[in-house]
């Protein structure tokens, strides 16, 4: 009776690992694939409307507790996934700050935490500011890559889009591919199972994101939206003679779009109608 009882408690320790190691095992493989989904999805609706270049995209090069710790910030037009409350309703915004940043986990030396950056609406400082959503707390590695050109030859940059730290004139504004690799650590489900090599409990995960060159544009060709200047002049030409009025107006839009301006003067190229109303813009 002794033997069969040891026996059977060997089983029951035997079954409880493998199910912690695949409920481990299971909870990284989803927690990785969805991080990146996050991140390619808000790069995806990434816009560069009405902002100088150095606006578009920031990368910054960072090294916490010896591993990379790297950060990047853009607008993208992905709606807010943090809700903010103005009275009784839940406010929503189709473009958005958004920024995947790391910092050291306060509980373990050997890890970072990711959070998500989201700030509703575009204001004069895209990469600053906004809610902070945590994301994963055992994050050994977050490495970003940029590249100016797309091909096998095209020199990486660890910095882009900082004026400070770039020192050149080309990594600015959109790059046309970014590579990101983040390098996540099992968690153990109960503070006694056992410890398994370091190759069994870390999982990389690498994505590469090639962003539409129409998003790369020069400076002059940036769409910049501008209030159309009108003139009018009306004069009664004698008793019973109708009043005429004209009135012109110009809609100025530096790029490939446009729109019809007030009193239905086109503009560069063509967009949404304007007021017909000759006097409003």
């Amino acid at each position: 009776m002794g033997g069969i009882l040891v026996s059977v408690t060997q089983i029951l320790h035997v079954a409880r690992i493998s199910r912690d190691n695949i409920h481990n095992i299971q909870e990284t493989q989803l927690a990785g694939p969805a991080i990146m989904d996050m991140i390619e999805r808000d790069l995806r609706g990434l816009i560069v409307y009405n902002r100088a270049k150095r606006d578009h995209f920031l990368v910054e090069n960072h090294v916490l507790r010896g591993a990379d710790g790297d950060s990047i910030d853009f607008v993208t037009t992905t709606d807010n996934l943090v809700l903010r409350i103005n009275g009784d309703n839940f406010e929503r915004s189709t473009f958005n700050e958004v920024g995947y940043h790391l910092r050291p986990n306060p509980g373990y030396d050997d890890f970072l935490e990711l959070y998500r950056r989201e700030d509703q609406g575009i204001d004069d400082e895209p990469f600053e500011g906004g809610e902070f959503t945590f994301l994963h707390d055992r994050i050994k590695n977050f490495d970003i890559q940029v590249f100016a050109e797309d091909g096998v030859d095209a020199d990486a940059f660890e910095d882009w889009g900082d004026e400070d730290a770039r020192g050149e004139e080309e990594n600015i504004g959109v790059p046309a591919r970014v590579e990101i690799t983040m390098t996540l650590e099992l968690q153990r489900r109960v503070e006694r199972e056992a410890l398994r090599p370091s190759f069994l409990t870390e999982m990389t995960y690498r994505r590469i994101i090639r962003l539409p060159e129409v998003l790369r544009v020069e400076e002059t060709a940036l769409l910049v939206p501008m209030i159309p200047s009108g003139s009018s002049s009306s004069g009664d030409q004698g008793a019973g003679a109708n009043a005429k009025s004209s009135t012109q107006s110009t809609t100025t839009l530096t790029g490939g779009a446009g729109g019809r301006g007030a009193g239905g003067s086109r503009g560069g190229v063509k967009g949404g109608k304007g007021s017909g109303d000759g006097e409003r813009p």
